[in-house]
């Protein structure tokens, strides 16, 4: 489809963060440290499960998907995003932009499911222990990350089939640092109130609906594992407080974002900077620190490649 069929502008224009160079520059450096520490620290844990025998579980596998999805979530804007900052004249063409949303709301959807299948996992793991096996078996899980990707297709297309055909007209000043619906979809000139319900609806109720019964589901996990004083106990609460701390570095800002009125709710460059570039730094950094395994797994990673390298 021709944009130019249906619209008058052929690109947008990113405000981003600052107008003062310096502290572009400031936010250049910053946010390239971000994404390199995004890429290495997601990578090492896919690596880790990959190659380590004794993380191929269930738990490991969603966890090195969640990893997947994240480094992917965040490459679909950083990259321009920090590139921008060195550019006085921030621009993206109508199918980048386009591009932007798709695959945002894509691995968005994507992880959201992905989360869900790790809430399950869990739940399985602490209130039915002895069919946990039998119950998570291969299978269900391939079956669980199939729906992940397909849910996030599903997702992403209901909306961007919809948005794709808008015609914009101007203005195209998009008052962040990266396309995306609520902003882009109140700058076509026809009227979108539909389409802004379909999101409010997709986007925001769906992530505050996932949101409370993942809470929820979380409770009757601790309260089970509170009933049985074991020693496994406290290992069991510390990966559940990593779940609820990433379910909800994950659901809050995209709640925010996403549930609230297009005429009265001008979405917060800050959550837009937490969704995709904190969240899935902090991921890695929170299923790292909390669990031994991960650590100890990383470090055999490491202490093998050192070791080849050496004898070569």
């Amino acid at each position: 489809m021709d944009p130019g069929s249906l619209s008058t502008i052929s690109e947008f224009i990113l405000l981003g963060l600052s107008s003062s160079r310096e502290i572009q520059i400031f936010f250049f450096v910053i946010f390239f440290l971000v994404y390199v520490a995004i890429v290495v620290g997601n990578f090492l844990i896919v690596i880790s499960v990959i190659f380590d025998n004794r993380l191929h579980s269930p738990m490991y596998f969603f966890l090195a998907n969640l990893s997947f999805f994240d480094l992917c979530l965040s490459s679909v804007a950083t990259p321009k995003v920090i590139a921008d900052f060195l550019r006085k004249h921030k621009t993206i063409s109508w199918w980048g932009c386009m591009a932007q949303m798709f695959f945002m709301h894509f691995f968005g959807g994507a992880e959201m499911s992905l989360l869900i299948a790790m809430a399950v996992d869990r739940y399985f793991a602490i209130c039915r222990p002895l069919h946990y096996k039998t119950i998570m078996s291969r299978r269900v899980l391939i079956v669980f990350l199939l729906l992940a990707w397909t849910i996030g297709l599903l997702h992403t297309t209901s909306q961007m089939i919809f948005t794709v055909g808008l015609p914009f007209c101007g203005p195209n000043v998009v008052d962040s640092i990266f396309c995306d619906l609520p902003l882009v979809i109140k700058l076509a000139c026809t009227e979108t109130y539909s389409l802004e319900l379909l999101v409010i609806a997709n986007s925001g109720l769906l992530s505050l609906i996932c949101f409370l019964l993942l809470l929820m589901s979380y409770v009757v996990m601790l309260v089970t594992i509170w009933k049985h004083s074991s020693s496994a106990s406290s290992k069991a609460v510390s990966t559940l407080s990593a779940h609820i701390t990433v379910v909800t570095l994950f659901f809050g800002p995209a709640t925010f974002i996403y549930a609230f009125p297009f005429s009265s709710y001008s979405v917060d460059k800050f959550l837009s900077v937490f969704y995709s570039v904190i969240t899935p730094l902090l991921n890695p950094i929170i299923y790292t620190l909390r669990n031994q395994e991960m650590k100890s797994a990383i470090k055999r990673l490491f202490n093998q490649r050192i070791g080849s390298w050496m004898s070569t």
